[in-house]
């Protein structure tokens, strides 16, 4: 459900495309004001309902129906076929196969909820004197915007950039051209270098959703570790690896004592994570206002509901890609065995999917037209038939709640402790071995909890540095379900990718949780080319040459028609 506001609000974006900053300060009839309440204390001042709309639109962003969650069917690891019988739109194939066009009402969503929350800190700050914001505030507004303005930096690159003064003086008609993607960079970098230990220290205000010192310098950290990533055609610059490790090393500073990594790599997705210690900033969603994460519902089979007992919609739509799925560690060692899931060591495997013949929450099989729901390891085709309802594994990595609700209330965590330590490991490998033992210590920490083996939770620097195991090529089975197999691959594997190791564990580590799509732009094969265009997967065919227009999307056609200043990205129509 949203307020009137909202609505009131994202006309007036949409009018002005998104960008317009008129006042939005008066959040009394937002139904998010009793979260605000409720979850927010941030600052000791009276005024933190002013805040509502910079929070609203950071859920929006992540979890609206068309939001940055599902960006990772982008990538390697699931995505959403055309169910057979069932439907699902085009445009979640166009992500698949990275056919992307600026009528994708996907990138519209995005653009709008991430201008909406710079509009809502510009306001504030515009309006400081006047609301008595504390130094506290201002720096706290200034990070958050540096959050959106990197999310959408990272999506489209070239993009407007608006501060609290761009306006004045400007005519009622005027519109903004976009900055260059330099100018954005070092604009969210020197605001966050400005404000980085100006933000508070209170660990839990960032697991509520608020801005604190942590989060401010978790921001900083992803700006560095992808600078070399957003600007392919220049140099590599190590010393961005170097900043980010300075920066990390700040946060590790609370290290046992502020954050630390879960006892169970579930507790990181429990329905309530504000009392995590492994999250740095965690999005709260709320059981009656700001219900959003729609996972179980994306991923279950409609009768698949009574394995939780939960009656929200469900839809099916969702799948683990097989070859993701194999790649995960074996006894034995990885082999390529698609069907072999006893054998995986990797608890992360079990917390994350369900597969097999399924019963309901007494035991009981779940039957459906005469035959027990089973949810068969291998995906058919993205569209070609496309895939039947049982198809595929099912992600239920984010609680799933009895009731009415199934995930749509669970909390996201979108920065933990877990990503700080591969981070720095990550940047170490990238210099040098010369802190190699640093480095794998780092990554053993995050293996220890997940990996039953006790002498397969060490790997050395040279299998992180050495090539992925997981089985890249295009691979699909044409058939239909009433005809004989007719598989259709040409695999290639991924012993040319630089760091695959770590790769592997950041895809073990991370799936859905938003981080895949960056993590395959920034890692390279041996010809240079990043692993998100050379690389093919499923339905997906691989970029020939070095062509990286899929690096960002598009600018949406709605937000171009609305403003003539805008130019398309590279690429694009």
């Amino acid at each position: 459900m949203k307020s009137k506001l909202y609505k009131s609000l994202l006309a007036s974006v949409m009018g002005a495309g998104m960008l317009t900053l008129g006042s939005c300060t008066d959040l009394s009839e937002t139904i998010y004001d009793t979260i605000a309440s409720e979850k927010y204390e941030f600052s000791e001042s009276d005024n933190a309902s002013q805040f509502a709309t910079v929070y609203s639109s950071l859920r929006e962003f992540y979890w609206d129906w068309y939001g940055y969650a599902d960006l990772d069917i982008c990538t390697d690891l699931w995505c959403i076929p055309l169910r057979i019988g069932v439907g699902w739109g085009d445009l979640y194939i166009n992500f698949h196969k990275h056919t992307f066009h600026s009528e994708l009402g996907h990138l519209g969503g995005l653009w709008t909820n991430g201008y909406e929350g710079i509009t809502a800190c510009n306001n504030l700050l515009r309006d400081k004197e006047t609301l008595n914001l504390t130094d506290l505030q201002v720096a706290q507004l200034r990070a958050y915007r540096a959050l959106y303005y990197y999310l959408l930096f990272d999506l489209f690159r070239n993009i407007p950039l608006l501060d609290e003064n761009s306006y004045e003086g400007k005519p009622d008609d005027w519109q903004p051209s976009q900055a260059t993607p330099k100018e954005t960079f070092d604009f969210i970098v020197s605001e966050l270098e400005d404000v980085k230990e100006a933000c508070g220290t209170d660990i839990d205000a960032g697991r509520n959703g608020e801005m604190n010192n942590y989060v401010a310098h978790m921001i900083l950290a992803k700006m560095y570790l992808n600078r070399n990533a957003w600007f392919p055609t220049e140099a590599e610059d190590n010393s961005y690896y170097e900043k980010c490790i300075d920066v990390l090393d700040y946060i590790m500073q609370q290290d046992g004592s502020g954050f630390d990594l879960a006892p169970n790599y579930s507790d990181c997705f429990k329905e309530d994570i504000s009392g995590c210690q492994e999250i740095i900033l965690g999005i709260p969603y709320e059981y009656l206002y700001a219900g959003g994460n729609y996972f179980a519902n994306l991923w279950m089979n409609e009768a698949g509901r009574a394995t939780w007992g939960f009656t929200g919609w469900a839809t099916g739509g969702g799948g683990a890609l097989n070859q993701f799925l194999d790649s995960y560690e074996r006894q034995g060692g990885v082999d390529g065995n698609q069907n072999n899931v006893d054998q995986i060591i990797d608890k992360r495997f079990a917390q994350t999917w369900i597969g097999g013949p399924q019963v309901d929450a007494d035991g009981n099989a779940i039957m459906v037209d005469g035959s027990q729901l089973n949810y068969t390891y291998n995906l058919r085709s993205i569209d070609n038939p496309g895939c039947y309802p049982m198809e595929g594994y099912r992600m239920v990595k984010y609680e799933i709640i009895s009731g009415d609700w199934g995930s749509s209330y669970d909390d996201i965590p979108f920065f933990r402790y877990a990503d700080v330590l591969l981070m720095k490991a990550e940047c170490l490998l990238r210099l040098g071995t010369a802190n190699d033992t640093e480095a794998e210590n780092l990554v053993a920490r995050v293996r220890e909890r997940a990996i039953t083996d006790p002498s397969r939770v060490k790997r050395s620097a040279a299998e992180l540095r050495g090539g992925s195991v997981y089985n890249y090529g295009h691979w699909e089975n044409t058939a239909k379900q009433d005809e004989s197999d007719a598989i259709d691959q040409t695999l290639v594997g991924g012993d040319d990718i630089d760091l695959g190791g770590l790769l592997d564990e950041l895809a073990w580590e991370f799936v859905a949780e938003h981080h895949r799509r960056q993590d395959l732009i920034r890692f390279k094969m041996d010809n240079g080319q990043n692993v998100y265009n050379g690389k093919a997967w499923f339905c997906k065919e691989a970029v020939t040459g070095n062509n990286r227009d899929a690096d960002i999307f598009p600018i949406p056609k709605s937000v171009m028609n609305g403003n003539i200043n805008l130019k398309q990205n590279t690429g694009f129509n």
